[in-house]
């Protein structure tokens, strides 16, 4: 089951750049409800409060219980989190409206588990092809993340997606011939001994080495 958190709004009036500027100005942020049989909903959060959630949960799969001022309390998905071209802020967000038993996609995080046996006996390296997986299910299945155990890699071993499972009424969509990780052969780093092997003069028959009789 996923992380739920909470998450409060204000319905808001008018629209437009205008309007946006001014709520940013004042430390807020404007966003939109998707979603169910109504129409959208304009909110407005708090930046502080939203940035803060964001930053401490998995957004992607995370359902944020909404809260709106004077009205309902909803279950929701964050679709989209636009943020400023070049300063770390929320400019909007996009909230899906969850409802009871329709399914809705999403991307669940991986975690490796166990340290592959190529990394801890011959000194391979383990890399990590794929971060998330896209999932489609109800929002009470909704999973925390996608765990994958690499214990039993060795140097040369892959995993794909099609290696991993999830509890009953979790399809993958993501292509299950997609690698998700491998493990590599530790590169080998030239040493100046090395360097200076490579150097050592090659002597070919019938040329004389300096300092020695013609």
């Amino acid at each position: 089951m996923s992380m739920q958190a909470a998450l409060n709004a204000q319905k808001r009036d008018g629209s437009g750049k205008g309007v946006a500027r001014k709520l940013r100005a004042s430390g807020h942020v404007p966003a939109v409800l998707y979603g169910g049989t109504g129409n959208s909903v304009p909110l407005i959060l708090n930046t502080r409060e939203a940035e803060r959630l964001f930053r401490s949960v998995s957004v992607e799969n995370t359902i944020i219980e909404l809260s709106v001022e004077g009205g309902e309390t909803v279950q929701t998905l964050v679709r989209e989190i636009q943020t400023h071209p070049y300063r770390n802020e929320v400019v909007h967000v996009d909230f899906l409206r969850l409802q009871k038993g329709v399914s809705v996609e999403m991307n669940i995080p991986l975690r490796f588990e166990g340290t592959p046996r190529g990394v801890k006996n011959d000194g391979g390296v383990l890399d990590q092809v794929l971060h998330d997986i896209h999932v489609r299910c109800i929002p009470s299945a909704i999973p925390d993340e996608a765990v994958l155990d690499v214990s039993a890699l060795e140097i040369g071993g892959t995993l794909h997606v099609s290696d991993i499972t999830f509890p009953e009424g979790v399809e993958i969509l993501t292509d299950g011939t997609l690698t998700v990780c491998a493990v590599h052969a530790p590169r080998i780093v030239k040493t100046d001994e090395d360097e200076d092997e490579d150097e050592t003069p090659v002597v070919r028959l019938g040329e004389a080495v300096e300092g020695e009789d013609s």
